[in-house]
């Protein structure tokens, strides 16, 4: 068998009905390709490596959870990368899709790279500590709209899909879980570049009570700042208002 590690924050899925259903969420779209991040004990990936006709690879640091695996799905020798996600390069030359439950440690992490990964990431299921989960997915107006629903959604549609208790883990997390899906925008955002983006958006969040005239004071020309739209909040703005102020920085 194998042990539980806190260093590695592990929490094993043992609810065998929200395994099927994070599987059959992952199989609403057509993939061919597919990475687990974390499989740990295998709870989903006894269920992954049975889907037929496609290329699967997992990703696993640590190192009794790869001895475990290989041993208990043959199938799994050569497919497992033994490294931190962090770590690796992108897993396959061709689109893929992604699922796990996430390492709760890395999860923004895991995040941004499949947001540098994006146009070969084809969609993604994976579980998140709600908090995490419902910021990801949150819209403007939501107190918990920020940074990472900008940033995400700049490059994703997202939908929060639906809950997971403590209950279904060993050992329980002290925390509820949220299952959330990306799939590539239907439409492209047109943005002046990516680091605009960011910048645009850090800056104003960093500062979220001020208005955003006041917040992203270093970025515009002073004229551009007395427009309205700079009297609001950055919370107000949707993301395809970010977009757009993109074009118009100094």
């Amino acid at each position: 068998m194998y042990t539980l590690k806190k260093s590695l924050g592990q929490h094993f899925l043992k609810d065998e009905s929200v395994c099927r259903k994070i599987v059959d969420a992952l199989a609403e779209q057509p993939f061919t390709n597919l990475l687990e991040v974390g499989p740990g004990g295998g709870a989903l990936t006894k269920y992954l490596v049975e889907i037929p006709g496609i290329d699967f690879r997992a990703v696993e640091v640590d190192d009794e959870k790869v001895a475990y695996l290989e041993k208990t799905y043959p199938t799994l020798v050569g497919k497992l990368i033994h490294r931190s996600f962090l770590e690796i390069g992108q897993p396959f030359d061709e689109p893929f899709q992604v699922v796990g439950n996430f390492p709760y440690n890395i999860s923004t992490e895991i995040v941004f790279r499949l947001i540098e990964w994006r146009t070969s990431v084809q969609g993604m299921v994976g579980m998140f500590q709600k908090e995490v989960a419902q910021r990801l997915a949150a819209r403007e107006g939501s107190k918990v709209y920020g940074v990472t629903s900008v940033l995400t959604q700049a490059f994703f549609d997202v939908t929060y899909l639906f809950d997971v208790d403590p209950s279904a883990f060993t050992p329980p997390p002290k925390v509820v879980s949220g299952v959330i899906r990306f799939v590539p925008r239907a439409e492209p955002l047109s943005i002046a570049s990516e680091r605009k983006l960011f910048a645009l958006v850090k800056a104003a969040f960093g500062q979220r009570r001020k208005t955003l005239r006041n917040a992203v004071r270093g970025l515009f020309d002073p004229i551009i700042l007395q427009e309205d739209l700079f009297g609001k909040r950055a919370e107000q703005l949707s993301v395809t208002d970010f977009a757009a102020l993109t074009f118009r920085m100094t």
